[in-house]
């Protein structure tokens, strides 16, 4: 056989086609990265998306193919498996308010997705975001370098560009860290935030920075507020999309990601937000900066958070 015909190309299943999932079709397949699967259980739906999104293939000069289906099957030998399913926030429900909805639909959704690709690298969007990463973890018992959560890659996107608009500088200048469960509690470190190297402790007054510190923290409720009827779907959708690019080609970048810890910040059998080093099998390698008494204290009340929350979900979906 011809090996240009024989060839196989990386694919990628995202399950759950709201505007998270539909948006990170958009965004893999406009880059070229790989073909999609885009899976709901809403007939329909997904197909339907696939179908626009293929009519714009030739104006978007990409071969990349999208399907969409209903059925697990479809998600045959993944590279990565992307997990959207979920209720989204709406207005005065919290990314915790969501763990008893959500928990069920997680671990039923990944418990599916692995019978059918299991050497994938699972991504997991769905809040509250470290919970429901252990959860798939769980569920389908992979490695746990395997299982990851984006949440990092968004939090410090938040924070970039609001340093960006506060300092009226391009965003390609700044570099920002958030450690930390995704949520109220997330940890932004201004010490590791730099403008092409200079700190912006150098730049901005404390007031400043605790200002932008606490709209990073409630940067997903702000969207929320704004739009009313859901959450945020474009930062999110380009903060995964960054994650299946480094992991689809073994990029080895350093990333904040929901990684599971085993001693590491002296914290063990947890997904929380660390910089990572992700390459083609997910987590390479976890990475320990060096942080303040005030700032590893900050991180433990984040992480007793999650565990707490943690416990409940598996209490009550009877996974203890």
């Amino acid at each position: 056989m011809n090996d240009f015909l024989s060839c196989q190309s990386l694919r990628v299943s995202i399950i759950g086609a709201g505007n998270v999932g539909r948006t990170l079709a958009q965004r893999i397949v406009e880059k070229n990265l790989a073909d999609v699967v885009l899976l709901d259980i809403v007939e329909g739906l997904p197909q339907g998306i696939a179908l626009d999104l293929m009519a714009a293939q030739s104006l978007e000069l990409h071969d990349s193919q999208v399907t969409g289906t209903n059925n697990y099957e479809e998600t045959a030998d993944s590279d990565v498996v992307v997990i959207t399913a979920g209720r989204a926030r709406t207005p005065g429900l919290s990314r915790d308010d969501l763990r008893q909805i959500n928990a069920k639909i997680v671990v039923n959704t990944a418990k599916e997705a692995i019978k059918y690709s299991p050497n994938a690298v699972f991504l997991v969007i769905t809040n509250p975001l470290d919970v429901m990463t252990y959860l798939v973890w769980k569920a389908t018992g992979l490695p746990s370098h395997q299982v990851m959560g984006m949440a990092g890659v968004l939090d410090s996107s938040r924070l970039q560009s609001f340093i960006a608009m506060e300092l009226g500088i391009c965003t390609a200048n700044i570099t920002a860290l958030v450690l930390g469960g995704h949520g109220d509690l997330m940890l932004p470190l201004p010490r590791y935030c730099t403008v092409n190297g200079v700190p912006i402790t150098e730049l901005l007054d404390r007031t400043t920075i605790n200002r932008l510190v606490e709209r990073t923290r409630n940067g997903g409720g702000e969207v929320v507020k704004l739009l009313q009827t859901g959450g945020a779907y474009y930062a999110p959708a380009s903060s995964a999309c960054l994650m299946v690019e480094t992991i689809l080609r073994d990029q080895s970048r350093l990333l904040p990601a929901a990684a599971y810890l085993s001693g590491e910040y002296g914290l063990t059998d947890l997904y929380l937000g660390v910089p990572c080093l992700l390459g083609c099998r997910g987590v390479k390698q976890i990475i320990e900066v060096t942080l303040t008494e005030q700032e590893k204290e900050a991180l433990l009340i984040s992480a007793d958070s999650v565990r707490k929350n943690v416990s409940l979900a598996l209490e009550n979906l009877g996974m203890v």
